[in-house]
Formats: C-alpha cells, structure tokens, sequence
C-alpha cells in the first residue's frame, strides 16, 4: 500500500490505496484454409494373419505410390496408426471366431484444398476403403495466433479503461503482468467422409483463431 498524506484544515487525511484488478481479454481472427489434413488408409480380413497383413502392405505401398504420383512428397505423409483385431461370432451364446482385422490408417497433408475431393477419388482408386475424416487448418498458424493475441491485449486494456470511466478510478492503462491462456489456436474443420459418394466440391469454412490472456492492471482508489 502506498500512503499519499496531506493535511488540510477541516479535511480528514487522504489515503491513496493502490489495487491492482485483472481482466480477461479475447482475440480472435479468422482465416481461410489452406491445407487439409486427410485421416485415410486400408483395411483388410482374413483369417490367416499373416495374409491379411500382407495384403494390406500391398494395398497400403499402392496408396503410397499414388501420394506420390499426385506430388505429395513423404514429408506429408505418415502413420496415423496400425492396429490389427480379432474378430469374433456369437453364435447361441458362444464366441466362434471369424477372422483378423488388419488397419492401416495414414495421415495426409494435402497442401491444395480445391484438389481434395479429386485426391481422395484417386485414392480409393488405388486400395483406400476407409477415409475417417478430413481436417482443414492453415500454413503458418503462429502468424494468425500472434495476431490473435495482440487483439485480446487490446481488448483487455479497452475493458480496463471502461472500467475506470465508470468507477472513476486511476488505472494504468498498460497490464503490469500478461498471462496467456490455454486455448486451442485453432480447431481444424472436421468433414466426415462417406466412401460411398460420388467425387463432391468440398469447401471448407473460415476457421476462427483464438488466443485469450489475463491482464492484470494497477489502479489507484483515495479513501478520507
């Protein structure tokens, strides 16, 4: 507390408090898509292991190759995840079994998001019987999220001087302290896909770029 004193005939002592208050500030900035990122692969049964896997390597190499063909170099490509099941029957109660379930599920990185319908047509093409589900985000994420953040600075200090016009308080207009919140910068655009469908325009929405802080401003209160 700092003590501002003063003595005044017929005036009691004036005792400058200081306080500090902290404020939420929220930033958002939207932006176009300019990458999706394809959730795809193969799947394959048999109830020799050793065949379902290799026929799934097969198909798995051909997806690959067709990537490749269409200029999406192996940086972009990777593996979401390989899983193999047994599969079983309930016949009157009973668990009979019917075959093992090889997955091979591979993340794509497809840089032209006009191309993704044509892509994902060629891919099926090549062995793909299985596409979960499509992410659109943006190149350079950090460039929007900063962007982001500067606004919700702003917005906080814009509610930090309402809040002074309407207490009728001193406050310091730049936060002493800004603490970042946790917050998704972005949430990629998810698009179920259905393997059924003819080749369709797909056009993904802007996205929304988030970023929030908490500000924490010094103000001066007189109490006599």
């Amino acid at each position: 507390m700092m003590n501002c004193d003063f003595y005044n005939p017929g005036m009691a002592y004036c005792h400058m408090k200081k306080r500090v208050m902290k404020i939420r500030g929220l930033g958002i900035v939207k932006a176009q898509p300019n990458i999706a990122i394809v959730s795809l692969g193969v799947i394959t049964e048999n109830k020799n292991l050793e065949i379902a896997q290799t026929e799934n390597a097969k198909k798995s190499i051909a997806v690959i190759n067709g990537l490749k063909t269409m200029e999406i170099p192996n940086s972009d490509i990777s593996t979401g995840s390989y899983v193999i099941e047994l599969q079983y029957d309930y016949v009157e109660g009973k668990q009979i079994f019917r075959n093992y379930k090889v997955t091979n599920i591979l993340n794509v990185t497809i840089r032209d998001v006009d191309k993704v319908g044509e892509i994902i047509d060629s891919l099926v093409r090549n062995g793909v019987n299985v596409v979960n589900d499509i992410k659109f985000t943006v190149d350079n994420m950090s460039i929007y999220y900063n962007k982001a953040l500067n606004l919700a600075v702003k917005d906080a200090m814009r509610k930090a001087v309402e809040i002074w016009n309407t207490l009728k308080v001193n406050v310091n207009k730049v936060p002493s302290s800004i603490v970042e919140e946790n917050c998704n910068e972005a949430m990629p655009q998810p698009i179920m896909m259905k393997m059924y469908a003819a080749t369709t325009p797909i056009m993904p929405e802007e996205i929304k770029i988030t970023a929030k802080i908490e500000g924490t401003f010094n103000y001066n209160s007189y109490k006599y």
